[in-house]
C-alpha cells in the first residue's frame, strides 16, 4: 500500500448490518477517499462500526445522527464481518478498516503531498510524544495535536478555543481521539464549524503511536482475537464491553435473519 492511491471507480458498496449501515470499502477506497477530500475534494467524514459502537447507537442519538451523516463508515469489527458472511452477503476480510490497518499507508501519503495533519485526543503530552515521533519517520507531514481533556459542552470556551486551533491550522486531515461516544458526539457537534478537509474519529491512535498503548499483532486481528488480546491487557474496562455489551445485538441478529429469509435471489444479493 505504498504505491500512490488512486480513487477507485466506484464508491464502495453500503449493506444494512446488525441494524446499522456500513460500507465494503478496503483500506485502499479509504485512503482514497481521504486523499480526494484533502486533495480538494468534497469534504469526507469517514466513521467506524464495530460491536461497540453497534451497541452504543441504540442509546446515544447523537452517536446514531453522526452515523447517518458520514460519508464513509468502515467496518473495524471482524465478528461483523463472519456474522456477514455467515448472512450470505459480499463481505470479506479485506473489507476491515481501522486506523491501524493504514496507517502506514496514510503516513507515506501525508508526507509525500505534504498534508496537515490534527490529532485531537488522549492525556496531555500523550499526543505531543506521538507527533514527535510521527515527524522523525515522515518529516513531510505537518502534524498539530492538542489533548482531549478539556470542557467539550457546547458553547464553552474551552471547545470554542479548540475548534479555533483547529482552524488556524487549517489541516487536510483531523483525527479525533476521545474514544466513543466521546469523539463521535464531539465532531458531529463541531463538524460545520471545523476548516478540516477529512475528519475521522480514531479512537487511541496517538496512544498507539506513542507507545502508551500496545497494539494487538494484525495477525490477531486477521484471526479474529484481537478482542482476547486487549481484553487480557485491559480487563477491568473492557469485561463489559467484550462479554455483556454484544448480546445487545441479538435482537438485530435476528432482524438480520429475518431480513435475509425474505429477500428473494442467490446469496450475496
Amino acid at each position: 500500500m505504498d504505491a500512490p492511491i488512486a480513487a477507485p471507480p466506484d464508491p464502495p458498496r453500503r449493506i444494512e448490518l446488525l441494524g446499522a449501515v456500513m460500507d465494503l470499502a478496503t483500506p485502499e477506497q479509504v485512503l482514497a477517499r481521504i486523499a480526494a477530500a484533502a486533495g480538494g475534494g468534497p469534504r469526507a467524514l469517514i466513521a467506524n462500526h464495530n460491536l461497540h459502537s453497534l451497541s452504543l447507537i441504540r442509546r446515544t442519538p447523537e452517536m446514531a445522527a453522526l452515523y447517518a451523516r458520514a460519508d464513509l463508515i468502515e467496518i473495524d469489527s471482524r465478528p461483523a464481518i463472519a456474522w456477514g458472511r455467515l448472512l450470505g452477503l459480499p463481505v470479506s476480510g479485506q473489507h476491515r478498516c481501522t486506523y491501524l490497518d493504514w496507517r502506514e499507508a496514510f503516513w507515506s501519503l501525508a508526507e509525500r503531498h505534504g498534508w496537515k495533519v490534527f490529532y485531537l485526543g488522549g492525556k496531555p503530552g500523550v499526543a505531543e510524544e506521538a507527533a514527535r515521533r510521527l515527524a522523525a519517520r515522515w518529516p513531510g507531514a505537518r502534524i498539530a495535536v492538542h489533548h482531549g481533556y478539556f470542557d467539550r459542552s457546547p458553547g464553552s470556551p474551552e471547545d470554542a478555543a479548540v475548534v479555533a486551533k483547529i482552524n488556524a491550522f487549517d489541516p487536510d486531515v483531523l483525527l479525533v481521539g476521545m474514544g466513543m461516544p466521546a469523539q463521535e458526539v464531539w465532531t458531529l457537534r463541531n463538524y460545520d464549524a471545523l476548516a478540516a478537509r477529512a475528519v475521522l474519529p480514531v479512537g487511541a491512535a496517538f496512544d498507539y503511536e506513542a507507545g502508551v498503548q500496545t497494539p494487538a499483532p494484525r495477525v490477531l486481528g486477521a484471526l479474529g482475537l484481537e478482542w482476547l488480546f486487549r481484553l487480557l491487557h485491559d480487563p477491568r474496562r473492557l469485561f463489559h464491553r467484550y462479554l455483556i455489551e454484544p448480546w445487545s445485538l441479538v435482537g438485530p441478529a435476528l432482524s438480520d435473519i429475518r431480513r435475509r429469509r425474505a429477500r428473494p435471489g442467490p446469496p450475496g444479493s
